[in-house]
């Protein structure tokens, strides 16, 4: 019985990492180029749906920082910009890049604007909701994925990049 139990969990993880792998993204500098998150396997991943003029807008500092310091050692964070909570990303989409590099010299790749939440929700979001069976309730929550592509912890908005909680997790993953 416990053998059947290890192999289930096994073959949920394997699920749940090839559907993290199989979504789509498409990112702001691509020129409307959709990929995928394959693109990234084997790279831990730091997703955060992120706003421009939220009270926790001033996290993309702390994420830049989070993504220099860990960059060489493979973490990608990824931006995934919203206006659903309080239409607090009203710009376009070039316009959240201009705002992200020159406020707070964001590096790291954006996606384009995507709704995180309703019947509309991209696809994406729908999967990493998946890991505890939460929506997003507000912007700049982060989901820490592993080198497999298993979701391993999700972070609401107050916790800041540098939360030792947070760090950790990084660090493990990037083992």
């Amino acid at each position: 019985m416990a053998l059947l139990l290890t192999l289930l969990n096994l073959m949920t993880s394997f699920s749940s990492a090839e559907n993290i792998y199989a979504q789509k993204i498409t990112l702001i500098d691509e020129s409307a180029k959709q990929t995928s998150l394959e693109a990234y396997k084997g790279k831990p991943l730091l997703l955060v749906n992120i706003a421009t003029q939220c009270g926790y807008t001033k996290q993309l500092d702390g994420l830049e920082k989070l993504y220099k310091k860990y960059k060489s050692k493979g973490l990608v964070v990824i931006g995934i910009p919203s206006n659903d909570f309080g239409e607090q990303t009203p710009e376009d989409n070039k316009d959240v890049k201009k705002f992200c590099k020159l406020r707070y010299g964001v590096t790291f790749p954006l996606t384009k604007k995507t709704v995180v939440l309703g019947k509309d929700k991209n696809p994406l979001i729908q999967e990493l909701n998946n890991f505890d069976k939460k929506d997003i309730a507000w912007n700049f929550e982060k989901y820490v994925i592993n080198k497999k592509g298993e979701v391993v912890n999700h972070y609401k908005s107050a916790i800041t990049p540098d939360d030792k909680a947070l760090i950790e997790s990084l660090e493990k993953v990037l083992e």
